[in-house]
């Protein structure tokens, strides 16, 4: 019998308030701002939620927090929603906290009706100059002291665009010798004179984040508001503001946020790295971001499988991406169709073989599916080989080709190397063998034993290809925790580009989000820009898994 899995702490609270009736169904939500692309640690996010919907047959919905017209866009939005719908998830409801502009600003004057909240004429540094330190309590000003009329006039003006941008704010009044700084009279209104990507001109005043974010939850009925560890000092506010307008008791809970090793994880550096053009866009396969990882050939189900396998924590963490390329390589074994490519060519003559004669040869396409069938690969007298499966004066245990070296070509025959031609630098640039008329594979009857195998592709029929292998971004495992600009630690060579590649003709038919494994190569995924003029293949990860060795027993 299987080990039952054991709740986690999110679950524990979930269990508990159903079982008290305090909810009858559980009602989650993910509320990213569309300022961006999601990333790997979103996706945490994203399993978590719906994963959560899905076990509890509850509810989840997707709500951008559309709280700052500077920095969003349309095309954010759309890039969440595609991310989310690749991950294999979906959402009961897509709203907008610019869905609520309305009812917030109803919110704010009512806490002005209760003598909560203040219209501020100071500008940021008084209002940081009177906030006080942590040891030290803050000062009150004397526009905390204006009537509730007043108030209720000069945040009207503000709506109506009487005032600039900085001119005034609204601010809650709660505690200015409040131990929690977030607590002292935080603002929850700014003038900004800048159209929404919904709203257009319609407001010219904006409430914060941490105002919005309650009571938007308050508004959907959210049972469990589950935000990352950095919104713990923030939950105090999130609680006040729903004891005072008296509305739905969402309750926010706190876990880690998951960091990686070897890339960094905040939506302000990565889209520096973009503008700054260290990359390539935001789906650069280098990049962290879920269309990034899509683009290099990441699963969803590698990336659920990551998610689930690193947990649901109480403490920041930094997790080894060698986690991440483990659950990939697990998938894509199973899935992955299985095809040759030579990506550093060297021709093969072989001499003994019939000139003009070209041989049908059977493939298998992926030995973990059977039912993925096989394929017929064309097999004559010349043929390209990797450079590495040359050597001239091979060492010993080189199992490959070198003088009078013998090995057996993967589906094909052995072959034994017998003569090698160089150009005027030195440089081998052909290789004469013979092979063995009964060792075809499946059907060896030749006795000869040899110890490697090697990958090849038909000359006459090879396609030419270009081939990106890609590398971590970062030269150091933390470059955030690193001395200067965290862009010091950019690895120059997380890029090579092999432009003279050799693949077999089934490659070229590859549709787009098919992965394949290249023999002894690693896992590849064709690139967006590929054209039929110019196939293009990005490596995933390579097959070796040094992760697993060190850390699954």
């Amino acid at each position: 019998m299987s080990e039952e899995k054991s709740l986690n702490f999110i679950e524990e609270f979930i269990e508990d308030d159903l079982k008290t009736g305090k909810h009858q169904s559980i009602q989650t939500r993910f509320p990213p701002e569309p300022n961006g692309y999601l990333h790997i640690g979103h996706a945490s996010s994203i399993v978590l939620n719906f994963g959560l919907k899905e076990k509890y047959n509850g509810k989840c919905n997707l709500r951008f927090d559309d709280t700052n017209p500077v920095t969003e866009d349309t095309e954010f939005v759309e890039s969440i929603k595609n991310d989310i719908k690749w991950l294999g998830y979906e959402w009961d409801a897509e709203l907008y906290t610019s869905d609520y502009f309305e009812t917030l600003y109803g919110y704010a004057v009512k806490l002005i009706e209760k003598g909560l909240a203040y219209v501020d004429d100071s500008t940021a540094e008084e209002m940081a100059a009177m906030k006080g330190t942590p040891t030290e309590p803050g000062k009150n000003n004397e526009y905390r002291y204006r009537s509730i009329e007043e108030n209720l006039k000069l945040f009207a003006e503000m709506r109506e665009g009487k005032y600039k941008d900085g001119e005034k704010a609204l601010r809650a009044k709660i505690d200015m010798a409040h131990t929690n700084m977030l607590m002292r009279d935080p603002i929850i209104y700014r003038i900004k004179h800048v159209d929404h990507h919904r709203t257009g001109s319609e407001w010219c005043i904006y409430p914060m984040y941490d105002f919005a974010h309650g009571q938007s939850d308050s508004i959907e009925n959210i049972t469990h508001s589950l935000c990352t560890l950095e919104f713990l000092p923030h939950r105090p506010f999130y609680d006040w503001c729903i004891e005072k307008l008296e509305i739905f008791p969402s309750r926010q809970i706190e876990f880690a946020r998951r960091n990686m090793t070897y890339t960094v994880m905040s939506k302000r550096r990565l889209k520096q790295l973009v503008e700054e053009k260290h990359v390539n866009g935001w789906d650069d396969p280098r990049m962290p971001t879920l269309s990034g990882l899509r683009r290099r050939g990441y699963t969803a189900n590698s990336i659920k499988c990551f998610s689930e396998r690193t947990g649901i924590a109480k403490r920041d963490n930094i997790v080894d991406i060698g986690l991440l390329d483990f659950c990939l390589r697990d998938d894509l074994n199973k899935i992955a169709q299985r095809r040759m490519a030579v990506l550093d060519p060297i021709k093969v003559v072989i001499l003994n073989y019939e000139e003009g004669k070209t041989e049908k040869l059977i493939a298998q396409n992926n030995p973990e599916k059977e039912e993925d069938g096989s394929r017929e690969l064309n097999f004559s007298r010349e043929i390209f080989i990797e450079r590495a499966d040359f050597m001239e004066e091979p060492p010993k245990k080189f199992f490959r080709l070198g003088p009078g070296l013998k090995t057996r070509l993967k589906h094909a025959y052995i072959l034994e190397c017998v003569d090698f031609k160089k150009d005027e630098s030195g440089r081998v640039t052909e290789l004469h063998c013979n092979y063995f008329k009964d060792s075809k594979s499946g059907e060896d009857v030749s006795g000869i034993k040899v110890k490697g195998v090697i990958h090849w592709v038909n000359c006459a029929d090879a396609i030419d290809a270009e081939v990106r292998l890609y590398d971590r971004l970062f030269k150091v495992e933390n470059p955030m925790a690193e001395d200067g600009d965290f862009k010091d630690y950019i690895n120059e060579d997380s890029l090579e580009i092999i432009s003279n590649a050799k693949i077999e003709p089934a490659l070229a038919e590859a549709k787009d989000g098919e992965h394949f494994q290249f023999l002894r190569k690693g896992y590849f995924i064709k690139d967006k820009e590929s054209t039929p003029e110019k196939i293009v293949f990005n490596r995933a990860v390579g097959l070796r898994d040094s992760w697993a060795k060190r850390n699954m027993k």
